[in-house]
């Protein structure tokens, strides 16, 4: 597979600083073997197995993901969201999902445009491998980069290579295909149609670089990612209330809205700078943005947290990504006040949108429970499998 084999800079003999970066990001993004034995008798663990199922019965063709069941349609970021989820499994210690991992990443060059040099993953194609299109866009790309770092911690030696090259072909089309530019100061654009700049793709390409650099010590990617993370603070980051807006439209317009999940990726930006850059005061400010959090989204009553400031409704991946985020911060500070409202979090998504019949995730729902939009989204499957996967080695 062409992706496999791009330049990648070979990782050298380190220095001791970057011996530490590689280690804090090793840590962050982390192999959890070492509580293999917690997570796989944890509740959650067995709901994240449950969920699994549900996928394995109702969306996979095999190595392919359907985006609903009964589709023919697959989505780049809803197939790297169950990558992900399943790449959380044997980071459980749970091999058996090493084939399930391995399997959808080799069909995903399917997405991969290799009639441009530059590359790049569209978003969407047929459950077959054929008619890829649908544009390319900075986040679904930056998502797959950062799945696939952590398929590269799962994996073992010999097939760790593949995913980190991978990764490193997916910046080198962030870094060269024109979706930076100076327009509103600079930042990424959302898709290669160049209509808005959101917090979620380029806080997920802040991700990628600062992982990229910990692994190869390149120092492109250090400067991307400081250039990304400045553009970030000046342009996106809202004192009124300590959070992250939505998105710079065409006219300039900064929408002040703002997402769970735009605010759980900076918490993970933020904890990955003060980690492979040995900024410490970055701890503090990701302790500060998650209580900012939890003040304007949290939903004291039912325990959960909103899609957005402007709707209440509360939806699995969108609103449990903040599960994932708190998570990571435990791992970081061990305050387990993070972990309650992770758990939670997750307490009310299983409560209120988990299927009794056949075990799947519901779309959206009232915060309290009312108007149940049924549809059976892939992406939402995977993140509440990821999620529980991930509680599971604490809960």
């Amino acid at each position: 597979m062409y992706i496999h084999y791009m330049f990648c800079p070979s990782v050298r003999r380190v220095d001791p600083a970057q011996a530490l970066r590689l280690t804090c990001c090793l840590l962050f993004i982390g192999s959890f073997q070492t509580f293999a034995a917690v997570a796989t008798n944890s509740v959650y663990y067995r709901a994240a197995q449950r969920t699994h199922n549900f996928v394995a019965e109702n969306l996979l063709v095999s190595p392919a993901y359907r985006i609903n069941p009964g589709s023919n349609t697959v989505y780049e970021w809803y197939s790297v969201s169950q990558i992900y989820a399943d790449a959380a499994m044997v980071q459980c210690g749970d091999a058996r999902y090493l084939a399930f991992m391995n399997d959808a990443y080799a069909w995903m060059t399917n997405l991969w445009d290799g009639t441009n040099p530059l590359g790049g993953y569209f978003s969407a194609g047929n459950i077959d491998g054929t008619g890829k299109g649908g544009g390319k866009y900075v986040d679904d790309n930056a998502l797959t980069g950062n799945v696939y770092l952590d398929c590269y911690d799962a994996s073992n030696r010999a097939a760790r290579s593949n995913y980190l090259h991978s990764a490193i072909a997916i910046a080198d089309w962030l870094m060269s295909s024109g979706q930076w530019d100076n327009t509103y100061g600079g930042g990424f654009w959302w898709s290669d149609s160049k209509t808005v700049k959101p917090t979620q793709s380029n806080g997920l390409a802040l991700q990628l670089f600062l992982r990229l650099y910990a692994l190869t010590g390149r120092t492109a990617y250090r400067d991307w990612a400081n250039s990304v993370k400045s553009w970030l603070e000046t342009q996106m980051y809202d004192p009124s209330d300590g959070l992250y807006l939505w998105q710079i439209e065409t006219n300039g317009f900064k929408n002040p809205i703002k997402f769970t999940y735009d605010n759980a990726i900076m918490m993970e930006a933020g904890l990955l700078y003060s980690q492979v850059m040995s900024n410490s005061s970055y701890l503090g400010k990701v302790q500060t943005l998650a209580s900012n959090l939890n003040a304007k989204l949290w939903d004291k009553t039912y325990k959960a947290y909103h899609f957005n400031s402007a709707d209440a409704r509360v939806n699995p991946c969108w609103c449990g990504w903040a599960s994932q985020s708190l998570t990571r911060l435990y791992e970081a500070d061990r305050n387990p006040v993070w972990l309650d409202y992770a758990q939670q979090n997750i307490d009310y998504l299983n409560d209120h949108l988990r299927n009794r019949t056949n075990g799947g995730y519901f779309a959206f729902c009232n915060m309290d429970g009312s108007n149940v939009d049924s549809r059976l989204e892939g992406v939402d499957q995977a993140w509440m499998q990821r999620i529980q996967a991930l509680i599971a080695n604490y809960r």
